[in-house]
């Protein structure tokens, strides 16, 4: 007895010294990458390592009726047998000696899986190995997440495995939503993948099913009568659908970095990001060969992205890689509101002040309008409508280059310059690159307060906000631009469209009180298109985006009622440069204006009165050195206004 206790010890110590060192091989459940809406509906997939369409699935993935016609079909007793079932294997074995061949292989789900894990030839020694991987796999995991390796590897045609996979491709959508005949063929394909597939031999593909249905899951009572009945009407798919690709841009960024078998969730709406592009591929007919269309909806509340087009997937004469929302452009005028809205925040201009609309040179600068005629005296606000080059430039030469290119940089969209170069007067015309992304999200604030916010995809907090527009100022540039849509389209929409120098870029930005939208036209490697406009080619689109939505239009501007805040703005003290944040660079004096408060102005840094004359509202100061700061201005009252800026 003492031997047999020995040799008892030294075999269960033999057999656990032999499962830690060959455990199971997992490294098959590798799965693609899948992406979400905001809904939890499947966006886009990624496809596993090899090509192979492979996703994660476990038990609650999947109806009820599926996991009992799978056990039904394939393993009654597998919530009771510890791996293999012995009466299974006796049965087989039976067969196999009266039939002189093997009739069924006595294999549990839990073999099963075994086998989907390490894939390996059909003999008696692959047997013997499957089921000592059985009772690995039984020892190590629960009786669900056994289920789940199946769920997730069983073989559905082709490079497709397991059963999400095959939901999405024979039946285009995922597999908590399929009927009782949709769940059989599923079932049935695992058994034999090639010679069950559906679109290659649809007679086969429906016996198969059928016989789940009648001879298996009915038994099992997986399925009604009136609901087998009406299963067993049902036709099997004649042809693969392709897997999900919408949104593919943002789907590979928002993936990328992420584990395998992830489930990424997003802001985005799967109705509305079909529309759009089914919108921006009917636009693209109308124009040149190699052109493209990018496209942003988002909220203004949340600045969620709610579509995102970035170009033409794919297709290489239209550098369909390339992810066209993040491309730096020119914005052309399409700057030109948040530029009002400074200067109507530092009283420079109110929406009724009248402007001049004439031939003018800055120095060795001498802009012209895209008409190259010139209106004459004309509202700030008509001329933001009417897009008039002219007064944007005077507006930027009182409001200041310099911090002009800083409020940009507060707002999230900084203007990218050439090496070397200052902020100066092109800017008002875009003189310097932007994205679609940062476009729109400018836009937005001015829907928000004024308040500056990134666009986000990712769901959670919305991001913080900046203060960089006092509100009746954003407000009022965001009524000044709504207007009818040229071509007819929603209401109540405030629009605004730009076309950078020679025909290489044509945008149109527009919000309403819910969303804010961005459209940008063009060729991705910059050659220009002969009489491409913003107007005539992102406009429309626009219009038609809008239409896409909920109605939330935006009320137009009152001018004459609206006169009063803008008189109170000018009151407030406030420091129009340097903005708090800026940073500049070392060299030269910097000057610092400030804005509102009752004079004489005293201005100080870090405490230290500069000299200054003190009726005017600006002082000089050169920085001794790179370091941080802080400008401080005080009026006669003793309010007070500060910034905090670095000097590198």
């Amino acid at each position: 007895m003492k031997r047999l206790g020995l040799a008892l010890i030294a075999c269960a110590a033999a057999v656990i010294a032999a499962d830690r060192a060959l455990p199971p091989d997992l490294s098959r459940l590798t799965a693609g990458v899948e992406v979400l809406d905001g809904q939890g509906r499947t966006l886009s997939v990624l496809p596993a390592p090899g090509g192979v369409w492979r996703l994660p699935t476990n038990v609650a993935d999947v109806p009820p009726h599926l996991t009992a016609m799978l056990l039904a079909a394939e393993d009654r007793r597998f919530h009771w047998h510890p791996g293999v079932d012995p009466i299974a294997l006796a049965r087989a074995a039976l067969q196999w000696v009266q039939a002189g061949q093997v009739v069924s292989g006595g294999s549990t789900l839990t073999m099963q899986a075994a086998r989907l894990l390490e894939p390996r030839p059909r003999t008696l020694r692959s047997k013997l190995i499957e089921i000592a991987r059985a009772f690995q796999l039984e020892a190590r995991f629960t009786k669900d997440e056994i289920l789940g390796v199946w769920l997730t590897l069983a073989p559905q045609g082709g490079n497709l495995e397991g059963l999400r996979a095959g939901s999405l491709a024979w039946f285009g959508r995922p597999p908590a939503q399929l009927d009782a005949a949709e769940a059989a063929l599923l079932v049935a394909l695992a058994r034999r993948p090639e010679a069950l597939r559906p679109d290659r031999h649809a007679d086969a593909a429906r016996r198969a099913r059928d016989a789940v249905l009648l001879a298996r899951a009915a038994g099992a009572g997986a399925v009604n009568a009136d609901e087998r009945a009406v299963a067993l009407a049902e036709p099997v798919p004649a042809s693969r659908l392709p897997m999900p690709r919408l949104a593919p841009h943002l789907a590979r960024e928002v993936s990328r970095g992420a584990p395998p078998g992830a489930r990424i969730a997003t802001t985005l709406d799967r109705d509305l990001q079909r529309a759009v592009e089914r919108l921006a591929e009917e636009a693209l007919r109308g124009l040149p060969d190699r052109a493209a269309i990018a496209l942003v909806v988002a909220e203004v509340e949340t600045r969620a992205i709610r579509a995102l087009v970035g170009g033409s997937f794919g297709v290489e004469s239209r550098a369909g890689m390339l992810d066209l929302t993040r491309a730096i452009r020119s914005p052309g005028s399409a700057q030109k509101p948040f530029l009002y809205a400074l200067a109507f925040e530092g009283g420079v201009a109110r929406p009724d002040t009248i402007v001049s609309d004439i031939a003018l040179r800055f120095g060795s600068y001498a802009p012209e309008n895209f008409s190259r005629e010139f209106t004459g005296r004309v509202t700030a606000a008509d001329a933001l409508r009417q897009s008039l080059n002219l007064p944007a430039v005077a507006l930027l030469q009182e409001v200041g280059a310099l911090r002009y290119a800083a409020a940009l940089k507060a707002a999230g969209s900084p203007p990218r310059l050439p090496p070397g170069a200052e902020p100066s007067l092109p800017l008002a015309l875009g003189g310097a690159g932007t994205t679609l992304r940062e476009l729109v999200a400018l836009h937005g604030l001015l829907g928000d307060g004024g308040r500056a916010a990134p666009l986000t995809a990712i769901p959670g907090p919305p991001p913080p906000r900046t203060d960089v527009i006092v509100p009746h100022a954003a407000a009022a540039v965001a009524g000044i631009l709504v207007q009818p849509f040229p071509g007819g389209g929603p209401p109540g929409i405030a629009w605004k469209t730009g076309t950078s120098w020679g025909g290489r870029d044509a945008w149109a930005l527009g919000l309403d009180r819910r969303h804010v939208a961005g459209i940008w036209v063009g060729r991705p490697d910059g050659t220009p298109i002969p009489g491409l406009t913003g107007r005539a080619a992102a406009l429309p689109v626009l219009a038609r985006s809008f239409a896409l939505l909920p109605a939330a239009p935006r009320d137009p501007l009152h001018i004459r009622p609206a006169a009063q805040p803008f008189a109170e703005a000018a009151d407030r003290l406030r420091l129009l440069f340097p903005m708090q944040g800026a940073v500049l660079a070392e060299g030269g004096p910097v000057t610092i204006r400030a804005t509102g408060g009752r004079r004489p102005l005293t201005f100080l840094v870090d405490g230290a009165p500069l000299a200054a004359e003190r009726a005017r509202r600006e002082a000089a100061w050169t920085p001794p050195g790179p370091g941080f700061y802080r400008i401080t201005v005080l009026d006669a009252d003793g309010v007070s206004a500060r910034s905090e800026l670095r000097v590198r």
